[in-house]
């Protein structure tokens, strides 16, 4: 009788213990779901926030301690140093791509004839130099071949430019949120270590530093060097007049984070040697040659103030992340397996020294 009882309370605890569960998995994946569309823009908003913590210490000591008037003026700078850029390269990106894809739509898309010259490159030039005569002359012919997969890549190009304002807005997004979290960073910080600890003990406090560190060095010596020369490498499309200088900035900054970016440079260079005068085009080289050795210099003064990650993981990261969930994906992405990578060495590293210890102890 007694057996017959305590079977039946068994199941009961196991069954009210599922319901909880349930409820629980249930909420879990109820405030996934409606918070999956601000995910991504939050992320960076916490990694920019993590990242631009220090120089919002400096401009709140300098404001006598007033942190949300400093928040205030460094969510504004941020907006004016990076919004203009990127706004005005949005614009002549939007209207690259919908240019581009009415004309290969229409078939009116006009193609200026090859300079002399361009026959006279070593290995491809008289190739180049026979297709090129060949869409100035007649267009359509050129293209035959390939008309099943351009009519897929104009429709392509007409989303890609319904998306460039929003991905614009995300990122005025994110640097509010990133303003608001500096606006609050005590309780910010109360809340990550309170996170920490409970996840990882004791160690909770190292765990914290080395997640900071590797934000900081990432997004600084990675993200933020992608950035600054993607923006003066627009800034020399624009000014060179350079068709599509918005688009051609976004595949640099693409081709940036993935530790490639001076190997875009190199069409552009050929495009304004053959299009343009020779000392225009010899002053793009020169520009060129500048913003794709610029990250040699600042690269390792400010990757290496945090913890070293590898160039594979963070290529990894960005392309992982870029084919998950976009644009933001490439910076999230290279961000959150830099983090996971450090951590899973330090795991090892804990190992490999608690391991000694014990046959040590065994001995």
């Amino acid at each position: 009788m007694n057996a017959s009882r305590n079977d039946k309370s068994y199941l009961n605890r196991a069954l009210e213990i599922s319901i909880h569960l349930s409820l629980v998995a249930l909420l879990v994946a109820s405030c996934y779901l409606f918070l999956r569309p601000f995910l991504a823009v939050a992320a960076w908003g916490m990694t920019i926030a993590i990242a631009g913590y220090p120089t919002y210490r400096k401009m709140q000591k300098l404001l006598g301690g007033r942190g949300r008037l400093a928040a205030v003026l460094f969510t504004v700078a941020l907006l004016l140093v990076l919004i203009v850029p990127i706004a005005l390269l949005a614009q002549t990106l939007i209207g690259g791509f919908h240019g581009a894809a009415i004309r290969l739509q229409s078939g009116t898309l006009k193609i200026p004839s090859p300079p002399p010259n361009v026959a006279s490159w070593p290995i491809i030039g008289k190739q180049v130099s026979e297709v090129w005569s060949l869409a100035s002359t007649n267009f359509e012919a050129a293209l035959q071949p390939f008309a099943p997969q351009l009519k897929g890549a104009a429709a392509a190009l007409l989303a890609a430019s319904a998306k460039v304002g929003f991905v614009v807005l995300q990122v005025f997004a994110s640097f509010v949120i990133a303003g608001f979290l500096l606006a609050n960073a005590s309780g910010c910080t109360r809340v990550s270590r309170k996170l920490a600890a409970r996840f990882f003990g004791a160690r909770g406090g190292q765990v914290e530093a080395m997640v900071e560190a590797t934000v900081r060095s990432v997004t600084a010596g990675i993200l933020g060097v992608a950035f600054i020369q993607a923006l003066l490498a627009g800034l020399g499309f624009l000014v060179v007049g350079l068709p599509g200088a918005g688009l051609w900035a976004l595949v640099f900054l693409i081709a940036a984070v993935l530790q490639v970016g001076a190997i875009t440079l190199v069409p552009a260079v050929i495009y304004v040697f053959a299009t343009m005068a020779t000392v225009k085009a010899v002053i793009f080289l020169i520009w060129c040659i500048f913003v794709g050795f610029l990250d040699n210099v600042l690269k390792p003064i400010l990757l290496g103030r945090g913890a070293p990650v590898p160039i594979l993981v963070i290529f990894l990261g960005a392309i992982g992340g870029f084919m998950a969930i976009g644009i933001f994906g490439l910076f999230v992405g290279a961000i959150v397996v830099s983090v996971g990578f450090n951590l899973f060495v330090a795991w090892l590293d804990e190992g490999a020294v608690s391991a000694p210890d014990a046959a040590t102890g065994e001995s």
